[in-house]
């Protein structure tokens, strides 16, 4: 992906985005306000674009960063730059989740093909800890967790939902079998809950809707364990949002 984008073989740019992420060239083509037809071509290795303005609009678009395309930083490189301030957290309920904004979608295309699914999302290196955890890492934790929610305005839960699986069976590990204080513990709790609610939406848009449940039923006990009232009741209009929505499912 890399090199693609610095010998601005943006067809190659797209290709990958299809194969990688599954997001359709008519997507592509909406964002960067081309014809799907010529994003097509141009994937299959077929002419080039040259035009200043076009490129600026597709680096944009994708979140390049400017100095890849040999162009200064673009304005929105400050906004997503690593301390910035995290995206929706899961305490937004269900409804609003489809408010947020449709930049974020673009966030897949900032790093390079190797790096999986976590591609172009910034400290994402997995976060070290040894037996004792200290009380940072709840926090560093929940920066964590955020970060990856931007994955799910590009991918489908198919393919969220086994990252933030992870993400969730890692803290459950955490809290399982090191040492922390009390304060520490409940907010490894309430990390847990909010990552549980996380791969339960996921769960629910690939259409696994018993592992839906479930998670969200284990995030209103890690939250009500946390003492926090919030994420609990978050936890709940997740239920009731799938039961309303899913009728037939078992009680």
């Amino acid at each position: 992906m890399r090199a693609a984008i610095l010998a601005h073989d943006f067809g190659t740019v797209f290709s990958l985005a299809r194969a990688l992420a599954k997001i359709s060239y008519s997507k592509i083509a909406a964002e960067c306000d081309i014809k799907p037809e010529r994003v097509g071509t141009l994937a299959r290795g077929q002419g080039r674009i040259t035009s200043f303005e076009k490129i600026a609009t597709i680096a944009d678009a994708l979140r390049i960063p400017g100095h890849l395309l040999g162009l200064a930083p673009r304005d929105w490189e400050a906004a997503t730059a690593p301390g910035h301030a995290p995206t929706a957290s899961a305490r937004t309920s269900p409804t609003t989740r489809e408010e947020s904004e449709t930049v974020l979608r673009r966030e897949f295309f900032r790093a390079t093909a190797g790096a999986g699914l976590v591609l172009g999302l910034p400290e994402l290196n997995q976060i070290k800890t040894g037996r004792r955890i200290d009380r940072d890492v709840p926090e560093q934790l929940r920066q964590r967790t955020a970060r990856l929610r931007r994955l799910d305005d590009v991918l489908g839960g198919g393919d969220t939902y086994r990252v933030y699986l992870g993400e969730y069976q890692s803290t459950k590990t955490m809290l399982r079998e090191a040492s922390y204080t009390e304060e520490t513990g409940r907010a490894l709790l309430s990390v847990l809950s909010e990552q549980a609610q996380q791969a339960g939406w996921a769960a629910f848009d690939a259409g696994k809707h018993a592992d839906a449940r479930g998670l969200y039923e284990d995030s209103h006990q890690a939250a009500t364990e946390a003492k926090d009232a919030a994420l609990a009741g978050n936890a709940l209009a997740f239920l009731a949002y799938q039961r309303s929505a899913r009728t037939d499912l078992p009680g």
